[in-house]
């Protein structure tokens, strides 16, 4: 007979297994940006995990022949569906098919796991959790934007990060799409190509680009991606554009109408931003262009000051917390009309990857009390301690097993994190008392003996 073969338990690369106080943590912060989301008057969506492929659209990838290679699609009877790599393209399919019972301006959040089939590493997973806001309809667009830029800011302090901790950077798409069109790159491949290597400045420094915006890119792997193909006087322009950093001396060299379209629009934005508390840490920086294909105007984009470490203790550059911008022609798809819209997407994972280091969420121990079974004759007295207990709010559980000796049972509730033991045996249950053993104490025996008047208080002390 043949021996049976043992699975390896493990996951893919690029997912993560969460629990006990990470997850607990994760919970946290969830509600803290909810409650601000809320706070800003944005009202809450859910759309599925699954949308029709052709709906959804892919604005990932860097393979020209595969233009889905960077999302999880699968055959579903005659129709292709993907999960979404977004929570703006269901968005978009959203208001297409419910716009008449929408409310405009339409300001809504979302909260959910997206999925992207690329690289993972370095705070990079395959499957992550994105908090959205985004904002529809024909309204003031600077107004709009700078309500996206203003809850970012706002959004990160409450979730623990001090405003020099990071910062807001935006520019206008419509300012780098001037410059190309002037450069007569008028091959959409290419274009896109020359995009994505500019979105990538941060990573890969000005050399990278360079690489991408001409023949091809080795990385340290010895991966190679394939660049633009540009002139060297045309990737000369874009990697001397990439210098400038005022407003002012990008208007004395970018004269094309597009170009100075963005300009205009930018100026007009950080005047709106002055206006409130948070100028000081939102500001231009013309390399941020984004990498989806359908921002189309305004783009922001927020990065930490500061380094943190990967699983094996090396310094790294987590990349971007928080971005999004303006994609006013994403809705056009399925309607005649476009829907301006601009809206900004949080890493939900990537922030608490950051959070974990630096210890700026707290989160309270909602481990239970355990109640210890010194004789299972007292099982019925126990019970009664158990409902006592969780009816006055208190996170309680029964040990499970009365063949267990006392020193198994505190071993289970130490390895669980449990914060107080609740000990009762004949003299307790003969004078109506309570032992309550203080497990987070380092003392080697730090406990006392109450009253059932005083239980609730005493364990309320303890936790």
């Amino acid at each position: 007979m043949k021996k049976e073969e043992k699975l390896t338990p493990g996951l893919p690369s690029g997912f993560e297994d969460r629990w006990n106080k990470q997850l607990s943590l994760k919970k946290k912060l969830l509600e803290i940006i909810e409650n601000n989301f809320l706070k800003f008057g944005f009202s809450s969506l859910e759309t599925p995990s699954f949308e029709i492929s052709k709906n959804i659209g892919s604005f990932l990838a860097d393979d020209e022949d595969n233009s889905m290679s960077d999302v999880f699609t699968f055959n579903d009877g005659n129709e292709k569906i993907t999960l979404r790599y977004d929570l703006s393209s269901p968005l978009s399919r959203f208001v297409a098919q419910n716009y008449r019972e929408l409310p405009f301006p339409y300001k809504r959040y979302a909260i959910g796991n997206v999925w992207r089939n690329e690289k993972s590493g370095n705070a990079r997973y395959r499957e992550f959790t994105q908090a959205d806001v985004d904002i529809i309809g024909n309204i003031n667009k600077s107004q709009a934007d700078a309500e996206i830029c203003n809850i970012i800011a706002d959004t990160l302090i409450k979730s623990g990060l001090n405003d020099n901790q990071f910062k807001v950077s935006i520019s206008n798409r419509k300012i780098v799409q001037g410059l190309i069109n002037n450069l007569k790159i008028t091959n959409k491949v290419q274009e896109l190509k020359v995009i994505r290597a500019i979105d990538k400045l941060d990573r890969i420094g000005l050399k990278g680009v360079e690489d991408l915006l001409k023949k091809e890119r080795v990385d340290i792997s010895g991966a190679i991606t394939k660049g633009a193909n540009l002139s060297d006087t045309q990737a000369s322009e874009i990697l001397n554009f990439l210098k400038i950093n005022n407003l002012k001396d990008l208007k004395s060299i970018l004269k094309n109408s597009l170009s100075v379209e963005g300009i205009k629009e930018t100026e007009d934005l950080l005047e709106i931003i002055s206006y409130g508390k948070y100028s000081k840490i939102i500001q231009p920086n013309f390399t941020i262009v984004r990498g989806l294909v359908y921002y189309d105007g305004f783009c922001v984009e927020t990065n930490l000051n500061f380094k943190v470490k990967n699983p094996k203790g090396k310094e790294i550059n987590v990349g971007s917390i928080c971005s999004g911008g303006r994609f006013d022609g994403l809705i056009s798809r399925f309607k005649n009309v476009d829907f301006p819209a601009t809206g900004m997407s949080i890493g939900v994972d990537r922030l608490l990857f950051v959070l974990n280091q630096i210890g700026s969420i707290k989160q309270k121990n909602n481990e239970p009390v355990l109640i210890c079974i010194l004789d299972s004759k007292y099982l019925k007295k126990y019970y009664e301690i158990l409902d006592y207990l969780r009816e006055n709010g208190i996170n309680s559980e029964l040990y499970l097993d009365s063949t267990k000796n006392l020193k198994k049972q505190l071993t289970y509730a130490d390895k669980k994190g449990c914060p107080v033991a609740v000990i009762v045996g004949e003299s307790e249950v003969k004078e109506n008392k309570f032992t309550l053993k203080n497990l987070k104490s380092s003392k080697e025996n730090d406990q006392k003996t109450v009253s059932k008047e005083s239980l609730i208080n005493e364990i309320k002390k303890l936790i």
